[in-house]
C-alpha cells in the first residue's frame, strides 16, 4: 500500500475534510487490520505451513464509518499443506481503497517448515504477486489545483516480493516479515513522485494460557514499523470459551480501542466482528471502523479436541 507519508505536503489537501490528513498519513500505511491473528498471512508469508488442514479466510475493513474518502479494504485468502513434504501454499487476493485510489492484488505465499524439536518447528515463506494501481483525481475536492492532479493512473502493475519468518509451538508463536522488499514509485517520472512504498517490518508473538478445562486465554502483539511514520503498536488478549466463543479487547497506540467477537458456528466455519474506537484526535471525524471475516477450515484427519488458538 502507498506510504501516504511521503506525500508532498504542499499538494496534500485533496479532499474537503483534509484537515485530519496527517492521521491518514501516519496511520495507514500497509493495509491495517484488527483481527490480524485471523488472517496472519497477510502479513507474514512463513504462516501458510503454519495449519496441518486446508483454511479460506474472507475478511471486510470499513474505517473511520462517516469520513469520506475513509479506507476501505476486503481480503480473500487461502493455504494448505502440501501432502507431508513440510511446504504450504498460500494464495492472498486483496482489494484496498482509500480516497481517489484503488489498489488490487493477487500474491502467491510459498513457505516451507523445519522441525527443531518435538515442540517447535520455524517456518520460511516466501511472496511474489503484483498489484495495480489506480487513481482517479476526480474522486477528490482540492484548495489551489496542481497540474498533477490532471494525469489519473490505469492499472499502474506494481510488483511484490516479500519474506518471512515464523516460529511456533502448541502454545506460542513468533514471526518477523517484510511482506513486500521492492520499494516502488507509485506515479510517473515526468511529474514529481507523490508517493514511495516504503519497507514494512512485521513482528508478531501471542502465547496461549489455559485456564482450567474450558477456558484459554491468549496475549499477543503485532508491531509495524516503516520509515517516516511513527511506529505501530498492537496489542490483544483473547479468551476463548468451550472452544466455541471468543471475546477480546484490543489497543492500537495512540490510535485505537477495539472489541473482538467470534463464534464457532460449526467445527469446520468460524466467523467474527471488531469495531475499533478511534482515540487520537481524529476521533471527532469519525464513528469508527467495522470489520468482519469468515473462515472455514477443511480437514483432512478428524479436528483435535483442543486445536491450537492461533
Amino acid at each position: 500500500m502507498i506510504n501516504r507519508c511521503t506525500l508532498n505536503v504542499k499538494r496534500a489537501i485533496l479532499f474537503i475534510l483534509l484537515p485530519a490528513f496527517s492521521t491518514i498519513c501516519y496511520g495507514q500505511q500497509d493495509s491495517q487490520y484488527t483481527q490480524y491473528m485471523y488472517n496472519t498471512m497477510s502479513v507474514n508469508p512463513a504462516y501458510a505451513i503454519a495449519k496441518d488442514h486446508t483454511s479460506f479466510v474472507a475478511l471486510a475493513r470499513t474505517q473511520w464509518i462517516g469520513f469520506q474518502g475513509a479506507p476501505e479494504t476486503q481480503t480473500v485468502s487461502f493455504q494448505t499443506p502440501v501432502g507431508y513434504s513440510g511446504f504450504g501454499l498460500g494464495i492472498t487476493a486483496m482489494n484496498d481503497i482509500l480516497g481517489p485510489s484503488r489498489e488490487t492484488g493477487i500474491e502467491v505465499n510459498i513457505a516451507y517448515a523445519v522441525y527443531l524439536s518435538k515442540k517447535g518447528s520455524l517456518a520460511f515463506g516466501l511472496r511474489v504477486g503484483g498489484r495495480t494501481l489506480s487513481l482517479d483525481w476526480s474522486r477528490g475536492r482540492f484548495q489551489q489545483p496542481d497540474v498533477v492532479f490532471n494525469e489519473n493512473i490505469n492499472n499502474r502493475f506494481l510488483p511484490t516480493l516479500g519474506a518471512g519468518l515464523y516460529y511456533y509451538e502448541t502454545k506460542w508463536y513468533a514471526g518477523i516479515s517484510v511482506p513486500n522488499l521492492l520499494k516502488t514509485d507509485h506515479y510517473d517520472d515526468s511529474v514529481e513522485s507523490l508517493a514511495v512504498e516504503e519497507l514494512h517490518y512485521f513482528l508478531i508473538a501471542g502465547y496461549v494460557f489455559d485456564i482450567g478445562n474450558t477456558i484459554r486465554f491468549k496475549p499477543a502483539i503485532l508491531s509495524k514499523v516503516v520509515f517516516g511514520a511513527p511506529v505501530s503498536v498492537d496489542f490483544s488478549v483473547n479468551v476463548l470459551f468451550t472452544d466455541r466463543f471468543v471475546l477480546g479487547l484490543a489497543y492500537r497506540w495512540n490510535d485505537a480501542i477495539s472489541v473482538l467477537t467470534g463464534l464457532q458456528v460449526t467445527e469446520r466455519l468460524h466467523m467474527g466482528y471488531a469495531y475499533d474506537l478511534t482515540t487520537s484526535n481524529f476521533q471527532n471525524y469519525n464513528s469508527g471502523t467495522h470489520e468482519v471475516f469468515v473462515k472455514y477450515d477443511i480437514f483432512k484427519q478428524p479436528k483435535l479436541k483442543s486445536p491450537r488458538f492461533f
